[in-house]
C-alpha cells in the first residue's frame, strides 16, 4: 500500500507544481505596470449594455456607478425583460434621480426561441446601434464598477490586435452562509483558468463594434445559450486576441447558499462544456483536482481498517498537506489582487485566523461539490434560470420552451440573490 501512497503523492506533487506555475503568471501579471489610459479626445463613442431580467439587490448601486464614469462620450444601454419587471421601476428610479441624459432603456421587444434571454436582449441593443459607436462594452446588474471602469476596459483596444477586453470577478470568503466561501473557493481557481485561457466574463467586457460584425457575432448570439465563453475562439480565428485588465478584477458582496450553488456551478460547467475552446484542460483540471487528493483520503480510510496505521499516517500526510498548499496558493493570489481591489475604493477582506480556517475547512467541501456539479452537467437536457426554461440539445441548437415575464415575487432571496 506504501507503494500506491508514493505513487499519488508524486502525481500530486506534479499537479500542484503545475498550479504553483499558473499561480505565479497571474501574480506576475497582476503586479505588471498597467497601461497608460487614453486621452479624452483619444476614447472612442462606447455603448454600454445592461440586460435586465429581476432586480439585483445592487441593482441601483450599479447603475449609479455606471452613470458616473469618468469617459467623455458614452451611453448606457438598458434592455428589461419586460415593463413588468421590477428591474424596470428601479431602473426609472435611478435614473430620474441621477437626472442622467445619456440613457436610453426599452424593453426586449423579441424573444427569440433559439438562443437565451441575455442573448436575445444583446442582440436587440447592439443592432439599433448607429455608425458612430466604435465600441460596445457588457456589464452585468451585480457588478458595481469604479468611475474609471470604462475607460480601463476601452483603453486596451487601441491596440489593432486587441479585439476585446475583460476584467473578472472576486468575491468574499466571509458571510453568514457556507455556500458564500464554497463560490470564493472556486471562483479562486475559476480566474486562474481563465487568465491563462484567455476567456472573457461578460460582466465586465468590450469589443469593437466592428470586430462583431466582422466576426458574425450577432448571428452566433442568435443561436447562443451564453455569450461570453466562446469569443476567444471566435476572435482567434480573424487573428485577435482578448486582453485580460488586472485593474477591471471587480469585487462582489452578495451572498449565497450551498443548495442554490451547486445549480450555479452545473450551469457554469454548462457554458464552458459547450463553449470553451479548451473544455477538455477545464475538465482534466477538476478531475487532477478533485480526484488525486480524494483518491489518497481513500487509501487512509482503506489503511485504517486493514490496521495498517503506518500507511494511514502517510496518506493522511500527503492529503493535509497537498490541502495546506492550496489554502497557501489561495491567500497568495488574494493578496495579489487585494491591491485591485483596494485601489477602486473597496475593503479588502481581513485574513484573520478565523478566515483562513474557515476556508481551510471548507475547501475539501468545494471539491466535493464542485465534482458532483460536474457529473450533473453532463446530464442536464434542461436548464431552469429566473422563471425561464431552455432545452439544450447542443452549442448551437438552444430551446427555450417556458417563458413568462419576471415579477416582484419571483425575486430569489437573499441567499441566491448572484444565482
Amino acid at each position: 500500500m506504501n507503494e500506491l501512497i508514493i505513487f499519488l503523492s508524486r502525481c500530486l506533487l506534479s499537479w500542484l507544481a503545475i498550479q504553483v506555475c499558473s499561480v505565479l503568471a497571474l501574480l506576475w501579471c497582476l503586479s505588471s505596470r498597467p497601461q497608460d489610459p487614453l486621452l479624452d479626445e483619444e476614447l472612442p463613442k462606447t455603448a454600454v449594455i445592461l440586460c435586465l431580467r429581476g432586480a439585483d439587490p445592487f441593482l441601483p448601486n450599479c447603475l449609479r456607478s455606471l452613470l458616473h464614469q469618468n469617459y467623455p462620450n458614452y451611453n448606457l444601454k438598458l434592455v428589461v425583460d419586460s415593463i413588468d419587471d421590477p428591474a424596470w421601476q428601479i431602473a426609472h428610479n435611478t435614473i430620474n434621480e441621477l437626472e442622467a441624459t445619456n440613457v436610453d432603456i426599452q424593453p426586449l421587444k423579441i424573444v427569440r426561441h433559439s438562443c437565451s434571454l441575455k442573448c436575445s436582449s444583446l442582440i436587440q441593443a447592439v443592432s439599433e446601434l448607429d455608425e458612430s459607436y466604435e465600441v460596445v462594452a457588457l456589464v452585468d446588474a451585480d457588478t458595481v464598477v469604479h468611475p474609471n471602469w470604462l475607460r480601463e476596459l476601452v483603453t486596451p483596444l487601441n491596440n489593432p490586435k486587441v479585439g476585446a477586453t475583460t476584467g473578472n470577478r472576486w468575491y468574499i470568503p466571509t458571510g453568514r452562509y457556507w455556500g458564500t466561501v464554497v463560490r470564493y473557493i472556486w471562483n479562486v481557481s475559476a480566474l486562474v483558468q481563465m487568465f491563462l485561457y484567455g476567456i472573457p466574463w461578460g460582466g465586465t467586457l468590450a469589443i469593437k463594434t466592428s470586430v462583431l460584425h466582422q466576426t458574425g457575432l450577432l448571428d452566433k448570439w442568435s443561436q447562443a445559450f451564453g455569450e461570453d465563453t466562446m469569443i476567444r475562439s471566435v476572435l482567434g480565428k480573424h487573428k485577435l486576441k482578448v486582453q485580460f485588465v488586472p485593474s477591471l478584477i471587480m469585487l462582489n458582496k452578495e451572498e449565497c447558499d450551498l443548495p442554490s450553488l451547486r445549480y450555479w456551478f452545473q450551469r457554469q460547467l454548462l457554458s464552458s462544456r459547450l463553449y470553451h475552446p479548451l473544455w477538455i484542460a477545464v475538465a482534466t483540471d477538476v478531475i487532477f483536482t478533485i480526484m488525486l487528493p480524494n483518491l489518497l483520503l481513500l487509501v487512509f480510510f482503506a489503511a485504517l481498517l486493514i490496521g495498517e496505521g503506518d500507511s494511514a499516517n502517510l496518506a493522511l500526510s500527503w492529503y493535509v498537506s497537498y490541502m495546506l498548499a492550496l489554502v497557501m496558493l489561495i491567500l497568495f493570489l488574494e493578496l495579489g489582487v487585494q491591491p485591485e481591489i483596494r485601489a477602486q475604493g473597496q475593503q479588502v477582506t481581513k485574513l484573520s485566523a478565523a478566515v483562513i480556517g474557515k476556508i481551510a475547512i471548507t475547501l475539501p467541501f468545494t471539491q466535493w461539490i464542485y465534482g458532483l456539479a460536474m457529473l450533473a452537467s453532463f446530464q442536464m437536457p434542461t436548464v431552469h434560470w429566473r422563471g425561464v426554461t431552455y432545452q439544450v440539445q447542443g452549442p448551437w441548437n438552444i430551446r427555450l420552451v417556458e417563458y413568462r415575464p419576471y415579477h416582484l415575487q419571483d425575486q430569489p432571496s437573499d441567499r441566491k440573490v448572484s444565482l
